[in-house]
């Protein structure tokens, strides 16, 4: 089997799990007021107006119920719209105040382990000599 098809296999695994769980009924249906809770659980981050939005298309009401197989079109709509490299690349241009096209490693050293889940020291300095190839010109 190729890489790519056990990647799927174990992602769809993982939903299949994460949905599972929020199955309280054993009818292969969630509650849709659960949705944006599963979708947090397996690493996206959508907000309440995306997950109504995923809910029009499918037609359905906050109070209703969607299957696996909507569930799984909708985690594909959202993973497909979030851009992780996009997202780094302008929390870097926000970091970057002079607008130089870089930020040096002690500025993000100084981010990566003050804010969110923080790093050590030791991780920070670990990402030192990467830091000229981060950050692209803008």
């Amino acid at each position: 089997m190729e890489l790519r098809k056990c990647d799927n296999l174990f992602f769809l695994t993982e939903f299949k799990e994460c949905f599972s769980l929020y199955d309280k009924k054993h009818k292969g249906k969630i509650e849709a007021k659960d949705l944006i809770i599963v979708m947090r659980c397996l690493g996206v981050s959508p907000t309440f107006i995306e997950v109504d939005r995923h809910l029009q298309i499918s037609k359905i009401d906050k109070g209703g119920e969607l299957d696996f197989s909507t569930f799984l079109t909708m985690m594909h709509q959202q993973i497909q719209q979030e851009d992780p490299r996009a997202e780094i690349l302008e929390a870097m241009r926000m970091t970057d105040k002079q607008k130089k096209g870089y930020i040096l490693s002690s500025e993000l050293r100084a981010k990566l382990t003050g804010l969110g889940e923080k790093l050590t020291d030791k991780e920070g300095k670990g990402h030192k000599t990467h830091m000229p190839h981060v950050y692209e010109r803008v």
